[in-house]
């Protein structure tokens, strides 16, 4: 798949995820990237402004098998990876594949689920498969994860570790719409008279696996990953910042400017790809240092000033 046919591709993807959720075409700009980059996407935002939604819209354009687990304190890591039953009539256990086994998982308020299942999520993320009983169990590719959180609740939460939030690629915010925005969302439900939105498949498996080898395809010019790279090792001089992000998040900047890239209808990145990606590629990668919390000092207001303090090449060719 070229380029161009790629780019075409992903508009149409978009055009059909925004007829679901309205004004929202630059997020869900960054949630194609996640997926495009082969990777997972954190949605963390207040309830009610379509994180759900958009991960059904994004399974049904892109034509992937779409399951919802909903995290409970009570749920299992069985619940998720599925376990093996005993079948008398044949004197032998089956394995009974859970909500894992799919194309794109919603993981829906992933910081209600204790450490353990969470872990149980973190190998499927990380490995694409699982391990039960011994025996480990490919998953199916493409394989996604879109995860929401809610950020104001905290009781009954299990924060997640650092391990497990590194292991995401973007971690976005949805916002609250427009007034006018909000209107058509309105409009858009008294006119089609149902509930249930549907969109529809732009893609399938294969297509969406040959959109990610194309996005492999996308030129990275050395002074545009060396940018990068000076984005990513200046939080880790910044004062405000008890860690800063590791080369786990320039190589996520890198993957996901190639995909931006490609989404933009380029065939190569520019220092504008990394600066749009930054903050959702990196904030959730540092920690701000704890004195700080009360100041409203946030890993995103970080990066954002880091972006301003490192020096932007110039003098190159783009292209190759």
């Amino acid at each position: 798949m070229s380029t161009a046919e790629a780019a075409a591709a992903c508009a149409r993807v978009l055009d059909q995820v925004e007829r679901a959720v309205v004004g929202k075409r630059r997020a869900l700009e960054l949630v194609l990237t996640g997926v495009v980059a082969g990777g997972h996407v954190l949605l963390e935002d207040f309830p009610g402004l379509g994180k759900t939604l958009a991960a059904r819209s994004f399974a049904q354009a892109l034509g992937l098998d779409f399951r919802r687990a909903q995290f409970t304190p009570d749920l299992l890591p069985s619940d998720l990876t599925g376990s093996y039953v005993y079948d008398q009539r044949r004197a032998e256990f089956d394995f009974r594949p859970g909500p894992l086994f799919a194309g794109l998982l919603l993981a829906d308020e992933i910081n209600r689920t204790p450490p353990k299942t969470q872990a149980a999520l973190l190998e499927a993320m990380q490995e694409r498969q699982v391990t039960v009983e011994g025996v480990t169990h490919p998953l199916p590719r493409p394989f996604h994860v879109l995860a929401t959180a809610n950020p104001i609740e905290t009781e009954g939460t299990y924060p997640l570790p650092e391990a497990q939030l590194d292991r995401f690629l973007l971690r976005l915010q949805f916002g609250y719409p427009e007034p006018e925005e909000e209107w058509e969302v309105l409009s858009r439900r008294i006119s089609r008279r149902a509930e249930e939105q549907r969109v529809d498949a732009v893609l399938d498996a294969a297509g969406l696996a040959a959109v990610q080898q194309a996005a492999e395809d996308v030129f990275f010019h050395p002074e545009v990953g060396r940018y990068a790279i000076a984005v990513t090792t200046e939080t880790r001089r910044d004062s405000a910042l008890l860690v800063g992000a590791s080369p786990r998040g320039s190589l996520a900047l890198l993957t996901c400017a190639r995909a931006h890239a490609l989404i933009q209808g380029r065939s190569y990145v520019t220092p504008a790809d990394v600066k749009a990606l930054a903050v959702a590629a990196l904030a959730h990668r540092v920690t701000v240092r704890p004195e700080l919390w009360m100041s409203n000092v946030t890993g995103e207001k970080v990066v954002a000033a880091v972006l301003d303090r490192v020096p932007v090449p110039t003098e190159y060719s783009p292209e190759p």
